[in-house]
């Protein structure tokens, strides 16, 4: 098949897909690699290769970039230890242990380590699709695991292959490879986001904004792979970096147009790449004699079992010596159930980033013999993959309902504080802000008026729920709502205005008078939004909610911009 035929097939399933599993109630991941298997039935489709470049290169980059902007900050800096030695401790004890148990079961040990290497890390791509059913801190846990533990896997299958072709390794070579994959993919993150920032910043343009945004992470991997460092790292860094100043250096107008053209380009690339996967395992059980399939799917159950075991005991391990060394009361907030840490087990889905490894194993040796066992770690890595797709997917939310987690408020929590915030400190800026303006009393009022009522509808939910911990947390801001409410009643009402005998400005001049101070406004709520967040008192996902209502309002006042 050429080029254009498997793009168009590759839309058509997905589209397929995207239709199908809510009727049928089932995760659009699940669907597509099921159908990329009933495809592979047929010989034209099982000629398609998936060079390890397409996915390393094309795929990856947008699709981390992606995710890395939608994950917390907040949550990084909160749980760092722990996602640290997840995503490198973790990642090494899976890779031996799959590699223990290949190598016992009559795979050549070398080939066995790259085999523990590719299935070892998580996947970004695939927990953020089917584990959204967790509570949200052990969701962007897990999804700050899985984006950072592919630069250890990387090293390990670097060492594994180097190993196979002949090479000796001292530790002090390995701790040098790690450092500099960790290291240099940083600092090649770091890099290109401060360049895109001295860029960005100086544009205005809605299609110039996002044409640079969108060469950041290919800038950050291109950098990274030159200085032989962790380009996944480096995505996610810059990604990371880029969606915290991203109120500085982008515009409502653009913002906007990412929040449109991201998820729609990274749900095509996504679901390409779950269907791709199906081709493969196809491609791959077609080459490898009838005579070993048997032996490889015992080798696939048990690295996929192994990998279940290695994450549940290592949690459990890692819990226990934390609880004795650090006896911190914010320490022991932190503490998981057994029952969180099966949960965890189950949510550790394999993707991408796993078969992009398998693939990249050499076909040859330095010597120019067949580089032994790269078809059956193919194989054993694409059962893996499906087997946490097709088994722990569907198991995850009937373990989730089991795990009886508590019911997770905080964000909605945070999401009523920081409305009542903004609105409290719009309510109190609207005269200074009108005067600055040379707004008219009138206009000033009724827009007072219009703060009033939204703040009270806010406040009738908060107390339809009755969450004492919200009131609370929020009590100063009834404080300084109450000083408002008595400045506001003490000043002209709009019956005082309308009875005045000045004359009235022309309907269109008090249109753009309100306009006007509107716009001010919006400016005084984002910043109070971006002072929340500095402080730690509202998570990135609440700012990313709001500010996508005030960059909407506020085009709706401007309108939106016409591209040329």
């Amino acid at each position: 098949m050429n080029g254009l035929e498997v793009t168009v097939l590759l839309g058509i399933t997905v589209l397929t897909g995207a239709i199908l599993a809510p009727r049928l109630r089932v995760a659009v991941p699940l669907l597509l690699v099921v159908a990329g298997l009933a495809l592979g039935f047929l010989p034209e489709v099982r000629e398609i290769e998936l060079p390890p470049e397409t996915v390393l290169l094309l795929f990856l980059p947008v699709l981390l970039f992606w995710e890395s902007m939608t994950t917390s900050l907040r949550s990084i800096r909160r749980d760092f230890r722990g996602i640290v030695l997840m995503s490198t401790l973790l990642v090494v004890a899976s890779a031996f242990a799959v590699a223990g148990i290949a190598s016992a079961l009559g795979l050549p040990w070398e080939a066995a380590l790259i085999l523990g290497a590719a299935v070892a890390p998580t996947d970004a791509t695939a927990v953020a699709a089917l584990g959204r059913l967790l509570p949200r801190r052990n969701f962007m846990n897990l999804k700050a695991e899985s984006l950072t533990n592919d630069g250890t896997a990387l090293v390990i299958y670097g060492v594994a292959v180097g190993i196979a072709v002949g090479g000796q390794y001292t530790p002090l070579d390995i701790t040098g490879l790690v450092l500099t994959s960790y290291l240099g993919g940083t600092a090649a993150g770091l890099v290109v986001a401060g360049i895109a920032y001295l860029v960005m910043r100086r544009l205005r343009n809605t299609l110039h904004l996002n044409i640079a945004l969108l060469l950041v992470p290919f800038t950050a991997f291109l950098l990274a792979e030159l200085i032989h460092a962790s380009g996944v790292l480096a995505v996610v860094v810059a990604g990371l970096i880029v969606a915290y100043v991203s109120p500085r250096i982008s515009t409502a107008a653009s913002r906007r147009q990412a929040a449109w053209t991201w998820p729609l380009g990274s749900f095509l690339l996504n679901g390409s790449l779950f269907v791709l996967i199906g081709f493969e395992v196809q491609a791959v059980a077609h080459e490898i004699p009838a005579r070993e399939i048997g032996w490889l799917l015992m080798i696939t159950v048990a690295a996929w079992l192994v990998l279940l075991l290695t994450r549940f005991v290592f949690q459990t391990t890692a819990v226990m010596i934390i609880r004795m060394l650090d006896r911190r009361p914010s320490q022991r907030l932190r503490r998981t159930t057994y029952r969180a840490r099966i949960v965890s087990a189950f949510a550790g889905f394999r993707g991408a980033v796993s078969l992009a490894i398998a693939l990249s194993v050499p076909l040859t040796m330095t010597s120019g013999a067949p580089m032994p066992g790269r078809d059956e770690i193919i194989f054993v890595t694409a059962g893996v993959i499906l087997l946490t797709l097709l088994v722990q997917g569907p198991l995850l939310p009937a373990i989730v309902r089991w795990a009886r987690f508590p019911d997770d408020q905080a964000m909605q929590q945070e999401l009523e504080l920081a409305e009542r915030a903004i609105t409290g400190a719009a309510l109190t800026a609207v005269k200074e802000l009108a005067r600055d303006h040379g707004i008219s009393e009138e206009i000033r009022d009724r827009l007072t008026r219009d703060y009033y009522e939204y703040l009270e509808r806010n406040n009738e939910r908060v107390q339809a729920r009755q969450q004492a911990e919200v009131d609370r947390r929020i009590a100063d801001l009834d404080q300084l709502i109450e000083v408002t409410d008595a400045a506001a009643e003490s000043s002209p009402t709009a019956t005082a205005v309308l009875e005045s005998p000045a004359p009235l400005p022309s309907p269109r001049e008090r249109d753009e008078e309100y306009s006007r101070l509107r716009i001010a406004v919006l400016d005084r709520k984002r910043e109070v939004l971006y002072r929340l967040r500095r402080e730690g008192a509202v998570d990135d996902a609440v700012v990313t909610q709001i500010q996508a209502r005030l960059d909407v309002e506020e085009l709706r006042i401007t309108g939106v911009e016409v591209l040329d």
